[in-house]
């Protein structure tokens, strides 16, 4: 049964249309994400639903006593209220709402609960003196602790650590109700969700599946179009030749002939997806990359880092996790020179350019290097940084940059404050690359990123010549991209893990730990096993590892020089010296499948049956790239021994 019936709705901001006759519903019990390029209409499409703003054309049709409740990006509470006050408030002030004081319901102490699973243990404090990360968990347990039939939460994953953000998961997978919600977190969309809805130029297209899904759906709706519109194409093509030689007598026939010709032409072609499209763009690294030695850093009484060393090794991928507050923004600034430690040195190479992509925006011009004046042409602000840049391509100018931004002409002479807060995002990691480094600092990324863009970000940075280190609570980003992650494991102590986020998880809950959170030393230390021991982490090193659990390791020794010399197994020696064939001969396959579909464009039986066959070939050439990837990096780690 559907339960909210949006119909040809329409809307504008000023020169920019966002729907154009859009349809959307939903059921009882569903779990929609909505996804789609940011600034195409995502927030919007929620305060529609919401009642919070009227589309220009359409309505929104809501079953009778149905109750929705709304999570903003950027909530706003009273600042001199308790936090519990504030909850109780929003309760009290939600129209229409059904009796939350009810007694079968306690609506304290299930706050109470849930504000402390999100990291807030102080239930008398001004919400005035909370973080913004802080504000937003705190409308997520007002949104949760709520009776309704319809919860929208727009990005609600943004400033959860990765515990947190496994407990939303399991909670809202339980969740008894319908669920709209916008996030980048692939993860959370593949495990939560039974519908994916895309927002694209105006339109909205269903699917009825999870992220994985929508993925291999949307590639089959693409590759049909496509054909569809090669045939159309060749059609063409052969009546334009009759037209050309004319037709002497007007018969009936000739008329109708001009007329399918006049239809033909003037059919909507089939427009590719607008992509982020991001060349290699970086500068020479010399011998001498980026070097912490004993960095320490406290607050008070909280020991944020303590003795903390690392050399970063050219084109080294390193992630570093733990729990908010826990220092990693912190490190960040002290890697990029923003921040002096209390102790130890940064050495930073003669030829290092470091590029800081931070998650926050400064309040002004000598606030921080990301503050963005909203009355600056979008095109000003890439100009300031480079005119040109060099690519792969060789130079290109900012305006083309901006292009491949998805910023067209008509956008980059307006000023940046008419931009959306994924926008704005996209626009500072364009600055961050406009100044070719060869280290990049990404902190929090996928924060408003939209799906398309994190995906060509995450492309970018397999073929980037030079270190990337990043913070993020990004489970998906994180196995993507990263070989080493440092996790803060509590007073000041990192544990280095081989691998990526996956790898990490199930190493910790190997030894009864929990996965993003500060783990005791008695339920962590000690441990032995293949493991590489980290900077000053409790430890993991090869043998019986540390004995209390602090002892420290000095990384220049810990994976070049370990008392276990790397090999390969004698599969692994037959399979590198065989994998670059078996590569080619699938890409020769992928080709060959790519020419037969030419050829049966109008026959959609063949046609999908050699779409099914090219996409189980894509996936085998993908597994045999990332072996490949494995290998290479193994055989390397071999010779540098």
């Amino acid at each position: 049964m559907n339960i909210i019936n949006v119909e040809n709705i329409t809307k504008s901001y000023t020169e920019r249309k966002l729907f154009s006759k859009a349809s959307f519903y939903l059921q009882e019990n569903e779990k929609v994400g909505i996804i789609g390029i940011n600034g195409t209409g995502k927030s919007t499409l929620l305060k529609i639903i919401a009642g919070m703003e009227e589309p220009d054309e359409g309505s929104v049709i809501k079953a009778n006593h149905v109750v929705v409740h709304y999570l903003p990006q950027n909530p706003e509470f009273d600042p001199e209220m308790s936090v519990m006050e504030a909850i109780i408030m929003q309760t009290k002030g939600e129209k229409g709402q059904r009796d939350v004081m009810a007694d079968n319901w306690n609506l304290e102490s299930e706050a109470k609960s849930m504000m402390t699973k999100l990291g807030i243990t102080d239930f008398s404090q001004k919400v005035g003196q909370l973080s913004g990360g802080q504000r937003k968990r705190l409308a997520l347990v007002a949104a949760l602790v709520i009776p309704c039939d319809v919860l929208l939460l727009d990005e609600p994953t943004n400033h959860l650590d990765s515990t947190m953000a496994d407990w939303l998961e399991e909670t809202l997978k339980k969740w008894r109700g319908a669920l709209i919600m916008v996030t980048h977190d692939r993860y959370f969309l593949d495990s939560v969700c039974n519908r994916i809805i895309e927002v694209d130029r105006g339109s909205i297209y269903s699917y009825d599946t999870n992220y994985s899904g929508y993925l291999e759906r949307k590639a089959e709706r693409e590759d049909i179009a496509q054909a569809s519109e090669r045939k159309r194409q060749s059609i063409l093509r052969k009546e334009l030749e009759w037209v050309k030689r004319g037709a002497r007598a007007r018969t009936t026939k000739q008329k109708a002939r001009l007329q399918r010709y006049e239809d033909l032409k003037n059919q909507s072609v089939l427009e590719a997806d607008g992509s982020v499209e991001m060349h290699s763009v970086s500068s020479r690294m010399g011998k001498t990359t980026v070097e912490l030695e004993h960095i320490s850093k406290a607050y008070g009484d909280n020991v944020l880092l303590d003795d903390f060393n690392y050399i970063f090794l050219k084109n080294d991928r390193i992630g570093f996790v733990g729990p908010n507050g826990s220092g990693k923004t912190t490190l960040m600034k002290i890697i990029t020179g923003g921040l002096e430690p209390d102790s130890g040195n940064v050495v930073v190479g003669q030829t290092i350019k470091i590029g800081y992509y931070t998650q926050e925006f400064a309040a002004d011009d000598k606030a921080g290097i990301a503050y963005m004046n909203p009355n600056e042409k979008v095109i000003d602000y890439i100009k300031n940084t480079a005119e040109y840049v060099r690519t792969e391509e060789g130079l290109v100018s900012a305006s083309s940059m901006l292009e491949r931004f998805l910023f067209p002409s008509s956008v980059q002479y307006s000023p940046i404050g008419k931009l959306s807060g994924g926008e704005k995002r996209r626009l500072n990691l364009l600055r961050v690359l406009m100044e070719s480094p060869n280290v990049l600092v990404l902190d929090e990324p996928t924060n408003d990123l939209d799906t398309k863009t994190l995906t060509i970000l995450e492309d970018y940075l397999d073929n980037y010549d030079g270190i990337v280190i990043t913070v993020s609570h990004d489970r998906y980003f994180l196995d993507r991209i990263v070989r080493r992650i440092f996790a803060f494991e509590g007073g000041g102590k990192l544990r280095q893990y081989e691998d990526g986020y996956t790898d990490y998880v199930n190493r910790v809950r190997e030894e009864g730990g929990v996965p993003g959170g500060f783990v005791g030393g008695a339920s962590v230390a000690g441990v032995g096993g293949s493991g590489t021991a980290g900077n000053n982490c409790i430890g993991t090193g090869a043998g019986n590892g540390a004995q209390n659990g602090t002892e420290k390791v000095d990384s220049r020794s810990t994976w070049k020089n370990g008392p276990k010399k790397l090999k390969f197994t004698y599969k692994e020696e037959r399979e590198y010296e065989t994998i670059e064939a078996d590569i080619e001969a699938l890409e020769a396959k992928i080709e060959e499948l790519d020419a037969k579909m030419l050829t049966v464009a109008s026959d959609f039986g063949k046609l999908n049956a050699l779409t099914k066959e090219k996409e189980e070939v894509e996936q085998q050439l993908e597994e045999k790239m990332e072996r490949w990837e494995y290998l290479e990096d193994l055989a390397e780690r071999i010779a540098n021994q």
